[in-house]
């Protein structure tokens, strides 16, 4: 679902440059079976950077249109020379199980900063963020960690890009062992990663893989969804 700061290698690459590009992934996980949609946009200026993404989920088993809407909008803020930056994130979206009913995805809002490291030559990076996060609905105070890297080898050809998100949110989830009432099932964590692997065709055109690898995210404990994705770079 997540895929902020990948876009935003770009950025260190090419700061003048406007970025966008639109994802369609396959996805082939345990209960999915569906495709999914993802606009990103970057675009720099002399204050820092403006990235969001939006996705789309489309699983046909419960309705005939999105069944899940999700976006990110992040700013971040740099007046200096160095590694480090000021960085204010928005996070919300919804979704519906059944025609007709609907769950939302709490608001959350980030704030804290993040550092940068680069190769010479940009085919490697890493960033890493520190950031307080606040959910709607929620009355205590949570944090998020972040990593994301992006590598380029085989003469640019290849690219092995993702993220890894740690962060504090109580979840309750039900589990039938069969007979009487559910058992409760409370966490306090989640993890979630996205690893993409892609083959750069042509400029414009990739091809590849995303693999997501989750902990109590949309259920409790360990759970790996891949998926086979293309990407237009406009």
């Amino acid at each position: 679902m997540k895929r902020l700061f990948i876009a935003l290698v770009i950025g260190i690459i090419s700061v003048s440059a406007f970025s966008q590009n639109l994802q369609v992934h396959y996805d082939m996980g345990e209960d999915r079976g569906y495709a999914t949609t993802t606009l990103e946009m970057f675009k720099p200026d002399d204050w820092g950077s403006t990235f969001f993404f939006v996705d789309f989920d489309y699983d046909t088993e419960v309705g005939e249109s999105v069944s899940m809407a999700y976006m990110e909008i992040a700013r971040g803020l740099k007046f200096w020379d160095n590694p480090f930056e000021i960085h204010v994130e928005y996070n919300g979206g919804f979704g519906q199980f059944a025609p007709g009913m609907a769950y939302q995805i709490n608001d959350a809002w980030l704030f804290g900063g993040n550092y940068t490291w680069n190769s010479p030559d940009f085919n490697r990076i890493f960033t890493l963020q520190a950031m307080y996060k606040a959910i709607r609905g929620y009355d205590e105070a949570s944090f998020q960690l972040t990593g994301v890297w992006t590598v380029n080898f085989a003469g640019g050809k290849m690219t092995f890009s993702g993220f890894a998100d740690l962060w504090k949110e109580e979840k309750v989830f039900q589990e039938f062992t069969g007979g009487g009432l559910p058992d409760i099932i409370e966490t306090n964590y989640v993890f979630l990663s996205e690893p993409q692997l892609w083959y750069n065709a042509t400029d414009h055109l990739s091809l590849g893989t995303e693999i997501e690898v989750a902990n109590n995210f949309t259920v409790e404990g360990f759970k790996v969804c891949p998926t086979l994705a293309a990407k237009w770079n406009f």
